[in-house]
C-alpha cells in the first residue's frame, strides 16, 4: 500500500513551529502551522480492568462509529501522543508512529515514552517510520485488533484504509484539537480500559490542580500560546483554547485574551493567523508563550510594530527552545504532562511575577 504524502504547507509551518506530525496527509483540508518497518512480535501488556467491561463497544467519532466486539489485546496507535496514553495505561503497543519533533537522540521516542517503555520492561518497541505518510504496510504487519488516533489528522481514505487493517478510534469532530482529556477517554474505549481510563484522568487533573495551587501567581492572567517567524514578522500565528496548547494554559488559571477571543471567528479552529497590522489586538495579553531560541525576545522587541506590544515591550515573552522535549509538549498527553509541568509552569511562573 502506498504512503500519503503531508502537504507541502503542513511541512513548512512544522519545521517553523510546534512539531512534525507523522499522520497528516495532503487530503487533509485543516492543517496546523506547527504540530507532529518490520513487525516484532511484541504483544500488549495489558492490565487488569477494574470493572468489567461490557462488550460491544461503540465509539461515535467524525467518520461514523466504530465497533469493538472484545477487549483488544494487540493495540496500535498512530500520530502524535496517542501511544502515550496506551503506555499510561500499562499497555505496550505492538506499534506506534515515530516522534519527530523535540527528540534529540535519533530514537523516534520522546523522554516520557523512552521512560515509560523502560519501565515496562520493553527495550525494542515497534515503531512506525511514517513521516512522509502513514505507513499502512507497517500498520498492517504489526497485526493489531484496534488502532488508536483519537488524536491526528487522517482523512475519510485514511481512515477506510485503516479500517480494513483493525477498528479506528478517531477524532471526534476536528483533525489536531482532541485535547488530553478526549485523548485518555477515547483511547481507553477504543483499548476496553474506560475505567482504568476515568482514573487516569482523574490522577493527571489532581497533578495539575496540586502545581497550579503552588503557583497563585498564574491565576487570572491573560496569556496566548503563539508562533512567531522571526524572518517574516508580518504575520503571526495564535493558538486557540480550542487547541490543546491553548487549553491548558487555561487548566494553569490562565484567561484567553479577550482581544483575541473578538478574532477567533470559528471556535473548532485551533489557531488564528494574524498580520502584523492587527498587533493592537495583543494589547491586552500579559503573557506569551512561543517557540524560539535565545534571539527570539529581542528580535521581536525589534521589530517596529510588534515591539510596541506592551507584554513584549516588558519581555514577558516565555520562549520553548525549538525542537526540544517541552516544546513537543506544547501540546499535552496523558504522560508529557508529569514529566515537563514542573518546568514549564516554572518558565511562566517568572513571566507572570513581571507582569505589572
Amino acid at each position: 500500500m502506498k504512503k500519503i504524502k503531508n502537504s507541502l504547507f503542513f511541512l513548512m509551518l512544522m519545521a517553523l513551529a510546534v512539531f512534525a506530525l507523522a499522520a497528516c496527509s495532503d487530503s487533509s483540508k485543516e492543517e496546523e502551522p506547527k504540530k507532529e518497518e518490520q513487525a516484532t512480535d511484541n504483544t500488549s501488556n495489558t492490565s487488569e480492568a477494574t470493572d468489567e467491561q461490557q462488550y460491544p463497544i461503540t465509539i461515535k467519532h467524525a467518520f461514523g462509529e466504530t465497533v469493538i466486539d472484545k477487549k483488544p489485546e494487540r493495540v496500535a496507535t498512530i500520530a502524535w501522543s496517542n501511544h502515550d496514553v496506551a503506555l499510561a495505561l500499562g499497555v505496550v503497543p505492538v506499534g506506534f508512529s515515530a516522534a519527530n519533533y523535540g527528540v534529540q537522540d535519533g530514537s523516534g521516542m520522546l523522554p516520557w515514552t523512552a521512560e515509560k517503555l523502560k519501565e515496562l520492561g520493553e527495550e525494542n518497541p515497534n515503531i512506525y517510520q511514517d513521516t512522509d505518510g502513514l505507513d499502512f504496510e507497517a500498520i498492517a504487519d504489526s497485526n493489531p485488533d484496534v488502532i488508536l488516533a483519537a488524536y491526528s489528522g487522517i482523512t475519510q481514505e485514511d481512515y477506510d484504509t485503516l479500517s480494513q487493517i483493525a477498528p479506528v478510534v478517531a477524532y471526534k469532530e476536528t483533525p489536531w484539537v482532541t485535547s488530553w482529556r478526549d485523548q485518555i477517554l477515547l483511547n481507553s474505549q477504543g483499548m476496553g480500559m474506560e475505567a482504568e481510563g476515568k482514573q487516569l484522568l482523574t490522577d493527571t487533573e489532581k497533578l495539575i490542580q496540586d502545581k497550579v495551587s503552588a503557583h497563585p501567581e498564574l491565576k487570572g492572567k491573560k496569556a496566548a500560546f503563539a508562533m512567531f517567524m522571526v524572518n517574516d514578522l508580518s504575520k503571526f500565528y495564535i493558538y486557540t483554547p480550542g487547541d490543546p496548547r491553548g487549553e491548558f494554559l487555561g487548566e494553569l488559571g490562565m484567561e484567553f485574551p479577550a482581544g483575541l477571543q473578538s478574532l477567533v471567528v470559528d471556535e473548532n479552529s485551533f489557531y488564528i493567523e494574524l498580520s502584523a497590522e492587527n498587533a493592537d489586538a495583543l494589547a491586552d495579553t500579559e503573557i506569551f508563550i512561543a517557540y524560539g531560541d535565545d534571539a527570539t525576545v529581542a528580535t521581536l522587541q525589534a521589530d517596529p510594530i510588534l515591539g510596541k506590544v506592551p507584554a513584549i515591550q516588558q519581555g514577558n515573552v516565555v520562549i520553548i527552545g525549538d525542537n526540544t522535549p517541552l516544546a513537543a509538549a506544547g501540546t499535552p498527553s496523558a504522560l508529557s504532562i508529569a514529566y515537563t509541568i514542573d518546568e514549564y509552569v516554572s518558565l511562566i511562573s517568572d513571566a507572570a511575577k513581571n507582569v505589572k
